[in-house]
């Protein structure tokens, strides 16, 4: 017993990641302004201009169509939490728009999702995960931040 921890045999490999350098509560979140997709169509928009409609949930995932994104969206989706909470639940990941739509489409999602190809915005929170063996290539790590509409960050 004591702090030996049971190995599972798993067809993958976990990697564990280490500390992030994201903001954290009670600090301004960056603004940015990216495509912003539903399932009809897509435009730049910026996160301050949502959250002037009231407090945002920005979940950060990695690409469209991998498991994670899968279960964070699905897990999202059954605790209903805008139905309970006056708040807009947004995503952002590296994926395209074009990407994005087939995701919203398929999943039957009604959240709609940032596209940042570039990475930049989780450079901006800290959140960045280098995938190995791939130089240059990198992705966020799951994150969300709930925003209030000054921006100011409630939870991280």
């Amino acid at each position: 017993m004591g702090t030996e921890r049971k190995r599972m045999d798993l067809d993958f490999d976990v990697v564990e990641l280490g500390e992030a350098n994201h903001p954290r509560e009670g600090e301004q979140a960056p603004d940015f302004v990216h495509p912003l997709v539903n399932v009809e169509y897509w435009e730049d928009v910026t996160l301050s201009e949502l959250a002037d409609d009231g407090p945002v949930l920005l979940v950060f995932y990695p690409m469209d169509g991998d498991f994670p994104a899968t279960y964070i969206w699905n897990e999202l989706r059954d605790r209903a939490w805008d139905d309970d909470y006056d708040v807009t639940i947004v995503g952002l990941s590296i994926s395209t728009p074009y990407e994005h739509k087939t995701f919203i489409e398929e999943s039957g999602m009604d959240y709609r999702l940032f596209s940042d190809p570039q990475n930049s915005v989780a450079e901006e929170y800290g959140i960045v995960n280098d995938l190995d063996g791939m130089a240059g290539i990198s992705e966020p790590r799951p994150a969300v931040f709930l925003l209030r509409e000054d921006l100011l960050i409630q939870y991280a």
